[in-house]
């Protein structure tokens, strides 16, 4: 009877603790959908989503829609826009359209790879640099104090001028470990203040380890404003990709939007080709500018001193 109560009773909590998520999320929903901002960058984001999935499809259709090593054996140069080249083609007669596709694609997995390398990076020091204090939150604060200050696209150039050019993990895996700091320095400032919470203490009375607490206690309250710098790390990390592969430091074997402008750039096609020059371009800015518009939507949902001030305008 006493362990039909006590299992009972762990069920009653956890449906509980998944009520509230759910109850969280929903509630920060409908503020979500409220947002014009919110909106308009998720419409863009999907739009960019659609392009990354359909990247494969050409290829399929016929191998010179290949973005790399597609050639049209009828169109030795670049030409503007054609039925079968709805973008027209670059100067080896490889489809714009599918090197557009393939890009957006590329942009996706580096700008979210290396978000979520260097929010994970980020919030685990942070939570642990706050929570441990002392000589600890010392020494990993100014760890971060010394990555923050160097410039990320500046070292970059410099190890890819040391060993060549790079391929696209090592770049995503650069551009985390030298995005992180900052995120760190919010999460720690956020564990500081909630381990002086009374629930913390009242978890600490009821024996709970500092890793349950860390984990159960605190993380859960420092990953909504993680998941919100993340949005704004995207946008970072396609635009130092972007400009690696334009001053030619980009993975060679890649086609990203970067890359594009690079090869209209190089072939003196800049001034000629604006069917060539401008989508790669427009895209850029514009999938920076959706994650953008969701991270101030979110920064919305988080803080309510930001929906008083829109509802007053």
């Amino acid at each position: 009877m006493t362990e039909n109560c006590m299992d009972r009773s762990m069920s009653d909590r956890s449906f509980f603790r998944k009520s509230h998520w759910l109850t969280r999320f929903l509630d920060g929903w409908s503020i979500f959908k409220k947002s014009l901002l919110g909106r308009i960058g998720m419409v863009l984001l999907i739009i960019f989503a659609l392009m990354a999935v359909g990247s494969y499809i050409p290829p399929l259709i016929d191998p010179m829609y290949n973005p790399m090593t597609g050639v049209d054996p009828e169109i030795p140069n670049s030409v503007g826009p054609s039925i079968s080249h709805w973008l027209g083609t670059d100067f080896m007669g490889r489809d714009i359209l599918s090197q557009l596709l393939a890009g957006a694609r590329v942009a996706f997995m580096v700008g979210v790879s290396a978000a979520f390398m260097s929010i994970f990076l980020g919030t685990a020091i942070g939570l642990v640099a706050g929570y441990a204090g002392k000589i600890v939150d010392t020494l990993l604060m100014r760890l971060a104090d010394m990555i923050m200050v160097m410039p990320t696209l500046l070292v970059v150039l410099i190890l890819a001028a040391l060993f060549g050019q790079l391929n696209i993990w090592t770049i995503v895996l650069i551009i985390a470990l030298f995005r992180w700091p900052g995120v760190s320095r919010v999460i720690r400032a956020q564990t500081l203040s909630l381990k002086q919470r009374p629930f913390i203490e009242a978890a600490k009375v009821a024996g709970a380890s500092h890793v349950r607490i860390i984990f159960r206690h605190i993380m859960p309250n420092v990953l909504p404003l993680a998941f919100l710098y993340m949005t704004f790390r995207v946008t970072s990390a396609i635009i130092i990709e972007a400009a690696l592969a334009f001053l030619g430091f980009g993975d060679p074997g890649t086609v990203s939007w970067g890359m594009m402008l690079q090869w209209v750039w190089k072939t003196g096609h800049m001034f000629k080709a604006p069917y060539w020059l401008l989508p790669p371009g427009i895209c850029i800015s514009l999938i920076t500018l959706s994650f953008y518009m969701l991270g101030r939507a979110m920064d919305e949902v988080l803080d309510p001193r930001l929906r008083k001030e829109g509802e007053v305008d």
